[in-house]
């Protein structure tokens, strides 16, 4: 019933323990397909690429640094047949910094229903805890490939509009941060550049109510509004001026 995918780029250590929770499940009926990004094309790329291999109905991500509890796809695949209306959902997970336990912000709360207005200041659904069905792709799209980061956020941010999404209420994904090889580390100091592009790219779509249009806007000002004032303190005025502009 479920493809489980794992991108992966130089991490076989981790990679197992993401393996080994995937092989640990309660539930069984699931391919499993781990790709190797070569030539670091990047996440959206792997994941698509995947996503193009993959052969069943529901399709889950799994991130080479994260593992999951033994019962995740069971709880998971129940929940969505028992609730045919939702194309995706996800679970709430736990979190660690270098092995120590750490507690989510508020403005990390997970939510169920029609979650546009939470996704668009920054990703609220982690990719490590859904599970969708493969029609989601049919509707709004695959991963965009142009982001090196934020492909999570750009396709959160489209399926948001017309779908919601399934909240399962219980901490089924865990996952270790802390480590300078994750994306989140490495786009650090400019990773809302990639969520402005995704924001202009989705108020260029005609798919937006009038009310989803407002908010969109609005948090794409913002957006460029910290973006442009972070680059004038780097000395990167003409930069600056362009997100201005925008």
């Amino acid at each position: 019933m479920i493809s489980v995918i794992i991108p992966t780029y130089n991490r076989p250590a981790l990679l197992k323990k993401a393996i080994d929770s995937v092989s640990a499940q309660t539930y069984k009926d699931f391919e499993l397909i781990v790709i190797e990004d070569p030539v670091q094309e990047g996440p959206a790329w792997a994941r698509n690429k995947g996503i193009k291999k993959s052969t069943r109905p529901f399709i889950a991500f799994l991130d080479s640094d994260d593992w999951w509890d033994k019962d995740k796809l069971a709880i998971q695949i129940d929940t969505m047949q028992k609730n045919p209306q939702y194309l995706i959902s996800h679970t709430q997970e736990i979190w660690y910094k270098n092995g120590k336990l750490l507690n989510q912000k508020k403005k990390h709360k997970k939510h169920s229903g029609y979650i546009f207005d939470k996704c668009l200041p920054l990703c609220v659904v982690s990719m490590s805890t859904i599970m969708l069905r493969r029609e989601l792709f049919d509707r709004v799209g695959l991963f965009d490939e142009s982001l090196p980061c934020c492909e999570d956020y750009d396709f959160w941010l489209r399926a948001s509009v017309n779908h919601e999404f399934l909240l399962i209420d219980k901490p089924l994904t865990l996952k270790d941060g802390g480590r300078p090889d994750q994306l989140s580390s490495i786009y650090a100091t400019g990773i809302d550049k990639y969520r402005i592009k995704s924001l202009h790219n989705l108020l260029k779509s005609s798919s937006l109510t009038l009310s989803q249009r407002n908010l969109a806007t609005s948090e794409l000002q913002r957006k460029c509004q910290i973006y442009a004032k972070g680059c004038f303190k780097h000395g990167r005025p003409e930069e600056a001026q362009s997100y201005l502009n925008l």
